[in-house]
């Protein structure tokens, strides 16, 4: 047992928890309404909603991702850098319309929006399926990202003795979710992102001091790490899969149910929009961590006896609380735990009240019991929170990880074909109901098809034009035949005058502000 790191780590997380508690009193309002404990009252101005979106979008999980992706594939785990600083720019433009029509009809989900926009129970109700089953298995690797750091302290103890961390970790995320929803995470991010800019400062200044600067670093790099294998036999190879992940990933990241919960929390437009030239600053943080992989590769941890029984449970997923505990004083490896374990309750805790959120407007009130109360919508989201965190623990807990991965994998499949719903119809409601609920099933059939064809194991599929192979993001091969689909059904569907329903919304509702 690493006694240093552990008590470190408890005290920065018994100091989370209390923040966590004390939201429920910060900005005080009815939290027995959905729309002040799933949305805090939609009021958070630049400051909260910079942290917010921070903390939901950089987890704990991209911590140890994405350098675990430098360390073991190399080059192609920096496709994240391109994809959030393209994604900015998609949402300063389209999701301040989202913003706007939601405040104006006091839509809680996207769901929602999709209900009122198309009035169609249905397409609302596979766009919240959708969500739901895209965010469950997130949550399971926020809870991951946890176990992997509870390991990297000395807990080598197997059964419920091993999970206990882990229980307890899932116990304090659940009570003060419940108590203060949204407000908790907003605050904790704000604790969590000054912990992940020490600990990167001190990584990318210590560690390669250690190492005899960033030249030796890149160095000690095989070549075949440092750049992406070039095109060969008609096949473009990791060139296309770099970057058809990098744009679909753009377009599936604002669309999940976390992000559009954070977004609609905002107080105004123009918060959403300062926030988009603002988040870009994470970038910078997400290149540091990402190069971590390959300061984990020069530092030679892989080799470490101490650490081979955990790089073989774990893998490279191991590489950066390796680093950490090769690196550092074990006090502040016990930082650098703790930064990783904070990073997982915030997007966990966003993710659980936006699946709960969904499932209370758009499954529960809708189909369940329409009448419902104010009351009765923020009882039945805060136990549902409560069901979906435990959903995820169970899933950690019983199976292996890599299954989590592998429903990962199809999470951002499954969400991009959404896209079609909820942001063309920000802009034209001309696309028909019912072909948009078809083309949604093509396309989660098809993107389904293609990662299972590759075993699970991954979510690049080489698609073959002629003679050429082209390997690409499965998500973004299948979203152009979810709209084509939508586009020839909806011409056949006008043609057969096949009623289309009454938009709640008006033009005006998509520029609303409140200022």
């Amino acid at each position: 047992m690493n006694w240093p790191a552990l008590i470190v780590f408890i005290l920065l997380f018994a100091l989370v928890t209390v923040v966590g508690f004390v939201a429920a009193r910060w900005r005080r309002a009815d939290l027995n309404h959905i729309n002040e404990w799933g949305l805090a009252g939609r009021r958070f101005g630049t400051v909260v909603t910079w942290f917010l979106l921070g903390g939901d979008m950089y987890t704990a999980y991209t911590f140890i991702a994405v350098p675990a992706l430098v360390f073991g594939a190399g080059a192609i785990g920096f496709f994240a850098l391109p994809y959030t600083l393209m994604v900015y720019p998609f949402v300063y433009v389209i999701f301040p319309r989202l913003w706007s029509v939601s405040h104006k009809h006091g839509y809680v989900t996207a769901s929602d929006f999709v209900r009122g926009r198309y009035d169609s129970g249905l397409l609302a109700l596979v766009v919240a399926i959708t969500g739901i089953l895209a965010t469950m298995p997130y949550i399971a690797l926020q809870l991951l990202g946890i176990q992997v750091v509870i390991a990297a302290m000395g807990f080598t103890s197997t059964g419920l003795v091993g999970d206990l961390p882990l229980i307890i970790a899932f116990v304090i995320l659940a009570a003060f979710t419940y108590t203060s929803g949204l407000r908790a995470p907003a605050l904790i991010a704000v604790v969590k992102d000054l912990l992940v800019y020490i600990v990167i400062i001190a990584a990318v200044i210590v560690i390669p001091i250690q190492l005899g600067g960033y030249g030796h670093i890149f160095a000690a790099i095989p070549r075949e790490k440092l750049l992406l294998k070039p095109p060969a036999g008609g096949n473009i190879g990791v060139y296309s899969a770099y970057v058809t992940l990098a744009l679909g990933s753009s377009f599936a990241l604002f669309l999940y149910p976390h992000a559009v919960n954070g977004l609609l929390s905002a107080s105004g437009r123009k918060i959403i929009k300062r926030n988009m030239a603002l988040l870009p600053a994470y970038s910078l943080v997400l290149a540091l961590i990402a190069f971590l992989g390959y300061v984990a590769v020069a530092s030679g941890v892989q080799h470490d006896p101490a650490f081979s029984g955990w790089f073989k449970q774990y893998g490279a997923d191991f590489a950066v609380p390796a680093l950490l505990l090769h690196s550092f004083p074990a006090w502040f490896a016990g930082v650098g735990f703790a930064t990783i374990a904070i990073g997982a309750l915030v997007p966990a805790a966003i993710m659980s009240i936006a699946a709960s959120n969904l499932f209370t407007r758009n499954i529960y009130k809708e189909y369940l019991k329409p009448g419902a109360t104010p009351a009765q919508e923020a009882g039945t989201a805060k136990l549902v929170s409560l069901v979906v965190k435990l959903g995820a623990l169970a899933f950690v807990l019983v199976l292996p990880g890599k299954y989590a991965i592998q429903l990962q994998l199809l999470g951002g499949v499954w969400i991009i074909q959404t896209l079609p719903a909820v942001v063309i119809g920000l802009y034209t409601r001309w696309l028909h109901r019912w072909a948009l609920v078809l083309g949604w099933l093509a396309g989660m059939l098809l993107g389904t098809g293609m990662v299972a064809a590759q075993h699970f194991k991954t979510s690049i599929y080489p698609l073959h034009v002629g003679d050429l192979t082209v390997p690409g993001y499965a998500a973004l091969y299948s979203l152009p035949v979810n709209i084509g689909i939508a586009i020839f059904l909806t011409l056949i569907l006008r043609a057969l005058k096949s009623p289309e329903g009454l938009d709640q919304t008006i033009s005006t509702d998509y520029e609303y502000d409140t200022e």
